[in-house]
């Protein structure tokens, strides 16, 4: 691990999120022949041909050049957003019953259309962030409604929570799981996670009383249910009535709700909620680094209750940076910042592809980059959002930080 100052962490994530993340987007994925973006490009820079397109790559673009327009007010990546924007709109969007389809092929038919409720919680939040960058009231409108289906479709009243996913016309269905990886279970963690970041984006942009009531919910149900208050993980997949199914633990899902959780707490201003959210917070970021960090700086990805995964995916890493960030705002404590410079240490080192732009999907406990058939560089999982998001998060934290001193 080397030695930087934070001047030189910030030169660092601008010239990575300009330069290595938002450059290899606009130069390698826009779908000129068809519509949209590339479905898919191989670890070796292959792009498949004809690859179906994902809602939830198509929403991340959009979060990811919205933001960046926001930040930076430059005209291609306002392209980018609005390319993003219209595919969401023409392509994925169901006339019919509302709502977009999970994914679709390159004539723009449903090839799953059933309504995962983490897809359509990414377009809130990604159209969320349009807004903050456009001020678009059309987007704005959209994405009240699609708050509006959630909440009469797959809000659960009796046990509170939502249903992971519904068929295309918002029955119930027995296809629940997120993907192949996932449990088939009526509830998840990382659904919640994701409802959880839409609501507190939209709330940024649009304060009816409901929508207000609805994340404190969240956090609270978050706090309550989700998070073991024992050991400071997430717990994973649940059934209606929250009784967990899984004694997995996602380092990645617990950095990354630390810091979530305390934005969402910090947006709606509940004194009382904050305080509480801010001991849940620190507890899970110090479980994470006491438990899932690496000597170099990596976070591990998974571990199973017998064997860790200790090989290290791309988005855990990002999400480390900012969570151990925040820790350090939250606390004042010296080990969190050195656990946020260690991970992008790492990641600097280990994750960003040099040679091929973007970052790798994974690398080895040794830092070996692992370019298998699934470990695509682009593709329905793999998204410019994680590593951008943690670039603007810690620009904005550093600079606080610089100020602050």
């Amino acid at each position: 691990m080397r030695a930087f100052t934070i001047p030189e962490w910030r030169d660092e994530l601008m010239q990575e999120l300009k330069e290595n993340i938002l450059g290899y987007w606009m130069r390698n994925t826009v779908d000129e022949e068809i519509f949209g973006f590339v479905g898919e490009i191989r670890a070796n820079g292959e792009k498949v041909p004809n690859a179906d397109k994902g809602l939830v790559l198509h929403a991340r673009i959009l979060w990811t050049f919205a933001s960046a327009y926001r930040f930076y007010r430059e005209e291609a990546y306002l392209k980018m957003a609005h390319r993003a924007y219209d595919a969401l709109n023409t392509r994925f969007r169901d006339a019919e019953h509302g709502g977009l389809y999970w994914m679709i092929d390159v004539q723009g038919r449903a090839v799953s259309d059933k309504k995962q409720v983490y897809g359509q919680a990414f377009v809130i939040y990604a159209l969320s962030e349009y807004v903050r960058a456009t001020g678009d009231e059309s987007a704005l409108v959209w994405a009240g409604e699609l708050y509006r289906l959630l909440e009469k479709h797959a809000y659960d009243p009796l046990h509170l929570g939502y249903i992971e996913a519904l068929a295309r016309d918002w029955t119930e269905t027995g296809d629940l799981s997120l993907s192949g990886k996932d449990l088939n279970e009526r509830k998840s963690m990382n659904t919640h996670l994701h409802v959880l970041e839409a609501y507190t984006n939209l709330y940024r942009v649009w304060k009816p009383e409901g929508l207000k009531a609805k994340l404190k919910e969240l956090i609270e149900v978050h706090v309550d249910k989700i998070v073991d208050g024992d050991t400071g993980h997430f717990l994973l997949f649940f059934d209606d009535e929250w009784h967990s199914k899984s004694s997995h633990v996602s380092y990645g899902h617990d950095i990354e709700g630390s810091w979530l959780l305390w934005e969402a707490a910090e947006a709606l201003g509940d004194e009382a909620l904050l305080q509480r959210v801010k001991a849940v917070a620190l507890q899970m970021a110090k479980a994470t680094l006491e438990q899932g960090v690496d000597e170099d700086g990596g976070l591990f990805n998974e571990f199973d209750g017998r064997r860790l995964d200790d090989s290290k995916d791309w988005w855990p890493q990002a999400e480390a940076m900012v969570g151990f960030l925040n820790a350090y705002q939250l606390s004042g404590q010296p080990e969190y910042l050195e656990a946020a410079k260690n991970s992008w240490s790492f990641t600097t080192a280990s994750i960003c592809d040099r040679e091929g732009g973007e970052w790798h999907w994974q690398v080895t406990r040794e830092g070996v980059p692992v370019n298998s058939a699934d470990h695509a560089k682009v593709g329905p999982w793999k998204c410019p959002y994680h590593n951008s998001r943690a670039c603007f998060e810690a620009l904005e934290r550093l600079e606080h930080l610089k100020t602050e001193a």
